[in-house]
This record gives C-alpha cells, structure tokens and sequence, in this order.
C-alpha cells in the first residue's frame, strides 16, 4: 500500500509543480501531510538537507521521504515517479512540439504562470522562516536562535548586494548558515 502511495502522491507532485521545485514545496509538504509521512518539523528538515546536496532539490526530497517510508524501493519509486511526469513532457515537446514555445499563446500561458510561481516561491520562504522562528503556532514561543540567524543571513545577502554589487551566492549562504548554526545552536 505504501509504494501505491509513493507512486500517486509524487505523482501528483510531478504533474502540477511548475516553475521548479521551489514551488513545489507546498505541493509535497501537502502530500506528506495528506498521508502522515512525516512531521512538519522532519519535512522541514529533509527540505534542509535536500537544498544543501547536490541535485535537484524535488529529486532529493522526494528520494528521502521515499526512503524514510519504505526504504531503498520507496526512495527509487518516489524519485523516478516525480521525475516521470517531467521527462515524458519534454519529450513530447521534443518531438511533438517543437514550435510550440514561439506560440504565441503557449507563450501567453507561460508568462501568465511566472507570477504565480514567485508567489508560491514567497509564501513557501515566508512560512519556512515563520515555521523556524516560531515553532510551536499556537504557543507563540519564539525561538530566538532562529531569528538571529535569519536576520543574520538577511543582513549578509543585502550587505553583500550594497557593498560588493554582487549577490551573495547560494554555496557562501549555505557554509554561512552552517557555521552560524554551529556557533548559535
């Protein structure tokens, strides 16, 4: 029954998460919700640790909650399941649909959709970091730890941005974001 479940919840993730996996986030933190895989906390930390290795981070996600359910078996069908849908569209664009992305309708739809995607990709960040701050909702106990690497992080992208004119880059945040977690935590 597991791998059934596996199959059809990445699935669905695979099929309806446009604009990267960053906007998918919500999708899978739903599925894994819908079907008591994890805790909202483990989910958080598995999305952790699945932007900090190497590969796509819908891949990693979802090979980690497949394998923390129904080990090596579940961790192969939940990634090719959630990769699936994405693979045969491509290929059907390849092949099928070549022009279509100078259509000026598919382009339409595809400018309609970026909005939406930074959206969803807002929200998402926003309850992360309300989520870590304020673990327990309806205590309100603020973790204090939290908010100062937040705000430490915060104050390092804009510094670097006003100072350098250059972003900071996502390696230097996340060795940034580590070693303020080993000195805070």
């Amino acid at each position: 029954m597991i791998y059934l479940q596996l199959f059809l919840g990445f699935l669905k993730v695979g099929l309806f998460s446009f604009g990267g996996a960053y906007s998918a986030i919500p999708l899978i933190r739903d599925i894994v919700q819908e079907y008591g895989w994890l805790s909202d906390e483990m989910l958080t930390h598995m999305i952790a640790i699945s932007e900090s290795t190497p590969g796509p981070i819908m891949i990693n996600l979802a090979t980690y909650v497949g394998a923390s359910q129904a080990g090596i078996l579940g961790a192969a069908l939940a990634t090719v399941t959630v990769a699936l849908p994405a693979f045969l569209v491509i290929l059907l664009v390849v092949t099928l649909l070549k022009n279509a992305l100078e259509n000026k309708y598919v382009q339409a739809v595809l400018k309609g959709l970026v909005p939406c995607v930074i959206g969803i990709i807002l929200a998402t960040g926003a309850y992360m970091t309300f989520q870590s701050c304020v673990p327990m909702a309806g205590d309100l106990a603020v973790d204090v730890s939290a908010v100062i690497i937040v705000a430490a992080l915060t104050a390092a992208m804009i510094g670097c941005k006003a100072w350098r004119k250059k972003k900071l880059s996502p390696i230097m945040l996340i060795v940034l974001s580590a070693l303020l977690g080993l000195f805070v935590y």
